[in-house]
């Protein structure tokens, strides 16, 4: 079935950051058949491209963007056998919502996505960029994901081991200043979840216990869970509100940055930091003619620290709310990482504050924050 073009529509309608003018063409893809039959069609021009989901990560600048925007709007959620006793997998299409999914999964006690409950967005732009809150990350539950590849005639399935991912990272996403290690396109994605019914689970994690002020380690249930934390991002401006201005981002617009020990040193001790795990996996390989009784002793790699970037921010002396003389553009009231439109704000202004943002907290700590979402015809 072909792909249906439609009359391009302004993309400050069609993302949560409320930028961007019509592109030149948008086609819309209801089915797997219609996105392939899409890029096919758009890679043969050799015009510019890129698919648009929820909208939510993404960043657009105020030019029309020359080329072509492929809507995924495919959806559905299938159940499949897992190999793992207790255990269920389900695949969803890209264009499914990801709070769809939540919900599916905790209303039929399926467990392991609960707490990534209220992330806006789709199911596709989940492993992208691995998604994750209070802990919780789309790696832990993720099995393979289905794509096509930049060029290529039909989808693969590939296996999570294969992309890369790490902190908000995979080879499929594009960082600022560079691009995707592997461009293409996912077209569903298949998760492994504990079947716990109406048991609950024992929640262990500790960034997630301190978001749910849990004392003991008895079972509570993913409905509990999932109305705590929608409530938390509520309060947060993290849930996607019409009336809520702070809600009108792309989520956290920066990174927290990731420094080295020695780095992480350096800033006052009251910065909230967490140490990034280190890959326990490594192993050294000696070729058998060279091996004599004897391992080498491995030198321990400097390891690496997450620091909190909104506490950077508050600290460099820009605080919730913060704007700029006449700009519709500010910090959320509620959220020191959110840069929020209040209202006609164009891309400009929105990069201006965040630019102004990034000057600020390197001048105070050494550090430049790497914005978070996708950006298109905009430079920081």
């Amino acid at each position: 079935m072909a792909s249906r073009e439609v009359t391009p529509i302004p993309l400050r309608q069609l993302t949560t950051l409320r930028t961007g003018a019509a592109p030149e063409r948008m086609l819309d893809a209801g089915s797997t058949a219609e996105l392939v039959d899409a890029l096919h069609e758009v890679w043969a021009t050799g015009d510019e491209w890129f698919v648009l989901g929820g909208g939510s990560n993404l960043f657009v600048g105020d030019e029309p963007f020359e080329g072509a925007v492929i809507r995924i709007l495919t959806s559905g959620i299938e159940e499949l056998p897992s190999p793992h006793e207790g255990r269920i997998r389900l695949r969803a299409q890209a264009g499914h919502g990801w709070d769809d999914l939540v919900a599916y999964a905790v209303a039929r006690g399926y467990a392991g996505i609960e707490a990534m409950s209220g992330i806006p967005g789709t199911v596709g732009a989940a492993p992208v960029q691995n998604v994750g809150a209070y802990g919780q990350e789309i790696q832990e539950t993720l099995v393979e994901v289905e794509l096509i590849d930049e060029g290529a005639s039909a989808p693969v399935v590939v296996p999570a081991a294969d992309l890369g991912l790490g902190f908000r990272t995979s080879v499929l996403k594009h960082h600022y200043g560079g691009v995707p290690q592997r461009r293409a396109v996912i077209t569903s994605v298949t998760l492994d979840l504990a079947v716990t019914g109406d048991a609950g689970r024992v929640i262990r994690g500790e960034q997630l216990r301190r978001a749910l002020s849990l004392e003991g380690f008895d079972p509570v249930p993913l409905e509990w869970v999932r109305t705590r934390i929608l409530a938390t991002r509520a309060a947060k401006g993290m849930l996607l509100n019409e009336d809520d201005p702070d809600t009108h981002s792309a989520g956290s617009f920066f990174q927290n940055a990731i420094v080295p020990e020695h780095v992480a040193r350096t800033l006052p001790p009251e910065c909230p930091r967490w140490p990034v795990e280190p890959d326990l996996d490594t192993m050294t390989v000696i070729p058998l003619e060279n091996y004599y009784g004897l391992t080498p002793r491995a030198d321990r790699p400097e390891g690496l620290v997450k620091v909190s970037s909104a506490w950077l921010i508050e600290h460099s002396g820009i605080g919730k709310a913060f704007k700029l003389p006449r700009s519709r553009a500010s910090v959320s009231t509620k959220h020191a990482l959110a840069l929020t439109n209040r209202g006609g704000a164009n891309a400009a202004e929105l990069s201006e504050l965040a630019r102004f943002i990034q000057s600020r907290v390197h001048s105070e700590f050494g550090l430049l924050l790497q914005p978070e979402p996708v950006l298109v015809g905009v430079e920081l």
